[in-house]
Order: C-alpha cells, then sequence, then structure tokens
C-alpha cells in the first residue's frame, strides 16, 4: 500500500511538473496542438469524404483492400495534395498576418469626411500582413531586407488598403524598373544564387534606388522582429473633406513597443537559431494577449503648401522637408487575434493599393498607377479574377455587376440584373457632391538627384555607431563584387558623400587585404 501511495505520489508530482513544463516552457506557438487537445477533449466529428461521405477506417489505408481507383478517400487525400500549393508573391512572398481593429482617438474631419477616420472612439476591423521584401516563402524574416507592412480597414464605404514598407521612401520613380531591379536583386538565374555583383551593378546604372537601399543596409533594415517597426504607406495622398477642401497626407504607423533594429551581427546570430523569428514572435505575443500596436498619424499639407514648396512632394523616393508640413494623430492600430487558419487568413489575402474609400483620393504619382494595375493582375493570376469574394479580401457591402468566373462566386448577385445601364433596378452609382473638382498632375523627372542618400548619411544616421555599422554593411556587400562594378560603386558612394566614400574604400581595401592574406596563410600551410 506504501508502494501504491508512493507510485501515485509520483504521478501526481509528474503530471503537475509536466503541466507547469507546458505552462512555463512551451511558447504557445510550440503548444498549439496540445491547446487545441485541450480545448477538444474528444475528436471533432467523423472522417469525411471532400464529398462528405463518411469514412470507414479500412479506407485510411490502401493495403489489402479493393484498389487505389475505388478508394474515394485515398483519391481526395492525393489529388488534393499535389494541387494544394498557389504560386507565391513575386515579391514579399514570406509574411505572417494578424487580425485586429483601428481606434479613432482624435478628430480629423477638417481633413477627411472618410467614415473610418472620423468618429472619436470608433473601431474599425482590420487585416495585416507583414513580410519580408525579396526572399521565397521558406525564407528568413530576418534577412536585410526592405520590410512590408500592410493594412487592410474594413469600413462601411468599402474596403481601404494602404501598403507600406518599414522605411518612409520607395526605391524608384518609374514603374520600368520594377523588373530589372527584382530580377538583380532576386536570384541569378544560372548559380540561384544572391549576386551582389548584379545589385551593385543596377545600383551604378540607376543611383535613384540608393536612397531607399541605403535605409536597407543601415540598422532600419534589420528591425527586431515586425511588432518593433513602423510602417509607412509611401504615397502622398489627396485628402477631400465635406466641404470639398483638399488635403495632402502621408501616413505613418509608429509602433508603441518601441522601435529596435539589430545589427547585422545580432540578426545573424538569432537567424542561425529560427529563420521564424518575426512570425514567431508576432504570434507569441498576440496569443499571450501582449497585443501589439501602432499610433496612426499623417503628415499634412494643405494645396498651397504642396504647390510652393521647393521639392517634389509626391516624389516617391525622398523624405518631406521639416517645417513644410505638420503632424496630425488619427488613432491606434490594435492586432489582437492570430488567425485560425495561416493560408486562408494570410496566404490568400489581397491588398491593392487601389483600393480607396471616399474622403482618400488617389495619389497622383505614376508608381502608384502602376501599382494598382499590377497588384490587380498579380492577384488575379496568384488567386483568380474572383479574389475579393474570398472571405479574408470581401468587403461588408458589396453591389456589382460581375459575374461568374473561377470559384469562389458566393451567391454571384444571385438574380439581380447583370449590365448597367438597366431600367429595372439593378445598382445605381451615387452623387459625391463633395468630390473635388480639380486634381493634380505631376510631371515626373528621370534626373538623378543624390541629395536624399547624402542627407541620409549625414542626417538620418545620427550617431557614429549608426554609420559605422551602415559603412561596415556597404563594405560586407561589396568585397565579393568583380572589381569592374566594385569601382564604380565606389565612386559613386564618393560622390553622395566625400567621407562616407573614403570610409567604405578604406574598408573594402582592408577587408580585401585580411581575405589575401588569410589566403596566403592557407596556402603556406
Amino acid at each position: 500500500m506504501i508502494v501504491f501511495y508512493a507510485v501515485i505520489l509520483w504521478l501526481t508530482g509528474a503530471v503537475c511538473a509536466y503541466h507547469d513544463y507546458v505552462n512555463n516552457t512551451l511558447e504557445p506557438a510550440a503548444r498549439q496542438l496540445l491547446d487545441f487537445k485541450l480545448e477538444h477533449p474528444k475528436p471533432v466529428g467523423i472522417l469525411s469524404t471532400m464529398a462528405g461521405k463518411p469514412v470507414d477506417i479500412r479506407e485510411t489505408t490502401t493495403l489489402n483492400n479493393d484498389g487505389l481507383t475505388s478508394n474515394e478517400f485515398f483519391l481526395d487525400d492525393v489529388m488534393h495534395s499535389v494541387a494544394e500549393r498557389i504560386p507565391e508573391r513575386v515579391v514579399h512572398a514570406k509574411g505572417t498576418g494578424a487580425f485586429g481593429y483601428f481606434e479613432v482617438t482624435h478628430d480629423v474631419s477638417k481633413y477627411t469626411k472618410a467614415d473610418v477616420f472620423n468618429g472619436i472612439g470608433k473601431r474599425t476591423p482590420v487585416a495585416v500582413r507583414l513580410s519580408t521584401g525579396l526572399g521565397s516563402k521558406g525564407g528568413n524574416d530576418l534577412a536585410k531586407e526592405i520590410k512590408g507592412f500592410t493594412i487592410k480597414f474594413y469600413t462601411n464605404e468599402g474596403n481601404l488598403d494602404l501598403l507600406g514598407l518599414n522605411v518612409p521612401v520607395y526605391l524608384y520613380t518609374d514603374p520600368s524598373m520594377f523588373t530589372p531591379f527584382v530580377h538583380a536583386f532576386k536570384r541569378n538565374p544560372r548559380t540561384n544564387l544572391f549576386d551582389l555583383t548584379a545589385q551593385w551593378d543596377i545600383l551604378t546604372l540607376k543611383p535613384i534606388l540608393l536612397h531607399g537601399i541605403f535605409w536597407l543596409y543601415s540598422d532600419y533594415g534589420s528591425p527586431n522582429g515586425y511588432r518593433k517597426m513602423d510602417g509607412f504607406p509611401i504615397h502622398t495622398y489627396e485628402l477631400s473633406n465635406k466641404n470639398g477642401d483638399r488635403y495632402y497626407a502621408k501616413f505613418n504607423f509608429r509602433t508603441e513597443q518601441g522601435l529596435e533594429n539589430l545589427t547585422t551581427a545580432e540578426a545573424v546570430a538569432i537567424s542561425g537559431q529560427d529563420l521564424d523569428y518575426g512570425t514567431r514572435d508576432l504570434y507569441n505575443n498576440i496569443a499571450l494577449k501582449n497585443y501589439p500596436s501602432w499610433r496612426i498619424e499623417m503628415d499634412v499639407m494643405t494645396s498651397h503648401d504642396i504647390t510652393n514648396v521647393d521639392y517634389n512632394p509626391f516624389d516617391v523616393t525622398r523624405l518631406w522637408k521639416n517645417s513644410t508640413y505638420h503632424t496630425i494623430q488619427i488613432g491606434r492600430l490594435v492586432l489582437d487575434r492570430n488567425p485560425d487558419n495561416f493560408f486562408e487568413a494570410v496566404e490568400l489575402s489581397a491588398y491593392n493599393p487601389g483600393n480607396l474609400v471616399p474622403g482618400i483620393n488617389s495619389p497622383p504619382d505614376t508608381i502608384f498607377k502602376s501599382r494598382r494595375l499590377a497588384y490587380r493582375d498579380t492577384q488575379n493570376y496568384r488567386l483568380g479574377v474572383n479574389h475579393k469574394r474570398i472571405n479574408v479580401n470581401a468587403p461588408k457591402y458589396r453591389k456589382t455587376y460581375n459575374r461568374d468566373g473561377v470559384p469562389p462566386v458566393n451567391e454571384n448577385m444571385k438574380d439581380v440584373p447583370n449590365y448597367y445601364p438597366n431600367s429595372f433596378n439593378g445598382p445605381v452609382p451615387f452623387i459625391d457632391e463633395s468630390r473635388p473638382n480639380e486634381r493634380i498632375i505631376v510631371f515626373d523627372s528621370n534626373a538623378v538627384d543624390l541629395e536624399s542618400s547624402s542627407n541620409f548619411y549625414k542626417y538620418i544616421l545620427v550617431d557614429e555607431g549608426q554609420k559605422q555599422r551602415f559603412i561596415d554593411n556597404l563594405v560586407l556587400s561589396l568585397v565579393p563584387v568583380v572589381p569592374e562594378v566594385r569601382e564604380k560603386a565606389l565612386k559613386l558612394l564618393k560622390l553622395v558623400d566625400l567621407e562616407l566614400g573614403i570610409r567604405v574604400r578604406a574598408g573594402v581595401t582592408a577587408a580585401r587585404a585580411r581575405i589575401r592574406d588569410e589566403s596566403l596563410m592557407t596556402i603556406h600551410h
């Protein structure tokens, strides 16, 4: 009996210890399957085929039965598995996402009539996708890449999509630069490796890219996970209020967790242990109810301001100059729910900069015009022409004349007339009486302006530590580059800033000397 009680006590202690281990050691992401089992003490139902037929246990194996082609469960299983992958995104292929809400905290009715931004205390549901820029789906969350920060607001006036980056500038102003830039920065078609020579070749031939790349090579290129980075929709949007007055705004999403970046050494060390660092960090914090949040602001100019500044405020590759705008707080973005199914909520999500609402009008720059077309086309290719009917992309309200096509079609507008105009009470357009009648026309220039790149080095990198890490990253990227391209790059950096050019050249010379000395030592040994 004593032995029996001893065993009971040991088992009780073991169970308690196990639960302590689970509660205190396993992170929420690692506990997911166990948590599901605890929430569902019994199986969730009888297994069925995709057509709903219950599956007999003998049909779960193909051995010693009537044959493969007569086993509907097997056919479902295999033929679905080989077709379940969809094309990955051309850029921002690897990402994570969450749901939450946007809450208005300040009155901005002076600037915009958009319902989503009016009414202090109003909450609007949102979906957010955070991503790396150029890597594939199996890539590294902490790769030295510009990160994506994209929000879909499910407003009463339709979906509002704001597509941004974790840095406040874009890379180029000419849409025709997209393909050469992406091809140069993705894998070499022969070696299937990232090619720094190709990257620096395109940078020297198209110096407009430098400013955005400078942000990438600084500490800003390695945020400490997605929660601790800012987000910047890159365009200057035209706003209009109920009186038809026009304003121009850049939106900013400022992390309330504190902006925090990693050095290259820190990012490399973490990546050696966890390629999914940002994804895991976001999931675990939401699961632990440590909900990440961002303060949403907008930098604003009046119609008079926008036409009287001494720079192009619609140039997506440059920052607005201080004292030419004022900053207005709008509200807070909070992420408080992980998706129940990642594929359905994140992989099938489709964001388009052309998804705007009354009071937030199209930016006039050429990049925006190109993006609203390109995003629609790539989503038609990746998800099908009805991608806006997928649950995560569906607006609260929809009355259209679009019909049929590859599923989902949902109710397909039932028996409503399928042409416009019609005389039989199909949906009709409304008249937006306060919509501005005038639009600004922007004439973009191909002139190379290195001022923004120079200002980044002089004024954005505020201390010597930041500058040295930036230079070290440039040196690291230039060492393997072929001499002809490397020399062009060093001359270009000197044109940007004399001190920068001298320091990077000295760093490259020293690094190559070390490599040469180490090679000689290896030969002698």
